[in-house]
Formats: structure tokens, sequence, C-alpha cells
């Protein structure tokens, strides 16, 4: 496996994702400047921070959508055994297929009914009997109430519709891991809560899910941490009852109270 580490460089099998001083630039622009985070099994760790404080850039490393300039990221398997997926040797598609990501833009696909959409990479890239897979992704569709939707297009569905298409996508292979990137920042606001009503059920069900979210509220109820970036830093990390009631930097509170009142110096 390339870039597999050796046992004494693991972390531990209770451990899903490792960031270890991630750098990330856009030109001479720094997006991520050191970034620290271990993810354990069936964590639901929520990322928080104004807009271009370097969440959707994180989840876009750990995902290879793009290259960090230094660090490195290792993904942990149900062994506990540990992959370089920044080592150039990386096979990237693999690694891929290890990790659920959703976007705030469902990314479906328009010329391709539902069913197809979810069973997508069942087939193709697990080589899944289409039977198998659509056994599979009828089920999952049924469980967030669309199976009725099965034959569909994407055009015919609600927003919050075409988003729990893109989630039950995402979890048609059982990943390891689940990246969801403000997946609700293009709903509108009534449709936010059937999509979160849904993560809740992916975390019950124990799910290891990385997610940036602007929905302060549910990132209280969903959370097992709360992490808060500022300017490509990690600024606080903690409970959700620590960070929202008393977080402990003056960068947070700040944070929180703009939120509250956006007004406010």
């Amino acid at each position: 496996m390339s870039g597999t580490l050796r046992p004494e460089e693991q972390t531990g099998p209770a451990v899903v994702l490792d960031v270890q001083g991630v750098h990330k630039r856009f030109d001479e622009h720094p997006v991520l400047r050191g970034i620290d985070l271990t993810v354990g099994r069936h964590e639901v760790v929520v990322l928080i921070g104004a807009s271009g404080s370097g969440k959707s850039t994180l989840l876009k490393t750990i995902n290879l959508l793009e290259q960090v300039d230094d660090g490195r990221i290792l993904l942990h398997g149900a062994d506990g055994a540990a992959e370089d997926i920044t080592d150039p040797r990386a096979d990237a598609d693999r690694v891929r297929a290890r990790i659920g990501v959703v976007f705030q833009h469902y990314n479906l696909f328009p010329h391709m009914n539902v069913l197809d959409n979810v069973t997508l990479a069942a087939r193709k890239v697990f080589r899944t009997s289409r039977a198998e897979a659509e056994r599979t992704g009828l089920a999952l569709l049924e469980r967030i109430g669309l199976g009725d939707k099965a034959k569909e297009y994407p055009d015919r569905l609600s927003g919050g519709q075409q988003q729990r298409v893109a989630i039950a996508r995402a979890i048609a292979t059982d990943p390891e891991l689940l990246l969801l990137d403000e997946i609700t920042s293009a709903l509108d606001p009534q449709l936010v809560g059937e999509v979160l009503d849904l993560v809740r059920e992916l975390k019950a069900a124990g799910s290891t899910i990385v997610m940036a979210t602007h929905e302060m509220s549910f990132a209280r109820r969903v959370a097992d941490r709360v992490v808060y970036l500022k300017d490509g830093v990690i600024i606080e990390s903690g409970p959700p009852q620590q960070i929202f009631e008393r977080p402990e930097r003056a960068e947070t509170a700040a944070f929180l109270q703009r939120l509250r009142d956006p007004f406010a110096e």
C-alpha cells in the first residue's frame, strides 16, 4: 500500500483521520497554516468559522481535491493501519473510494435518474452487480423518504430532496469517513431541517463525520467536537458546550458574538 506506515508510527485503531501540520497556499495567499486535527472512529467533528477561514479547503485536501504544500494526512483503516494519503505514490481514486463527500451544491448527474446517481459508485468503482447495488440503493432511498423518487431525474426534485439524494449517494458504499461541506447553505430555510435530520440519523448510526457548517444550533446538537478556524488556523477546539457557552479564546467569543449580533464591534 502506498505510503503505509510502520506500526510504531500509527496513532491507534480508534483513529480514522489524522491531519498533521497541513499547509495550503493559493499563489502567495496562505489558506491553511499548520492544521493539526485528529478524528476518532464514530466521532462527529464540526468545523465553524467565517467564510474564507479554510474550512472548505481543509475538506478538499482530505479528499485529495487539493494537494497540500506541507504536512501530511493519514487515513486509518478498520484494522488501525494508517496510510499517508498525501504521499505522491498514493492512489487518489482508491483513497476517494474510502471517503464519502457531499458539497453545498448537490452535484447530481442530471442525465441519470435518482437510483442511478445513488448506485453509480458501487457499480463503477466497486464493481458491485447492478442488482445488488440497486437493492442497497432502493433501501437507502426508502430510509430517507425518497423511495418513490427512484426513477425521477434530479430536476424534478426540490433542493432538499436533491441534497438528501447526494448524501445517500455518498454513504451508499459505506465509506470510512464522511465529509460534509456547507450542505445546507444552498437550501431554502424550510428545507434545511430535513437535511440536518438525516445527518443526525447518520450520527446515531455511528458514521464518522467531518462537517463544515454555518448552522450553529445544529453544530451544538450534533457535534462531539467543535473546531473554530480563523485565517487558516485552528483557534479553539472542544465539546459544543464549552465552545458555545465558555469559549477559552477571545477570538472564538468574538466570532460567536458577531453571529448573535452582526452589528457588534
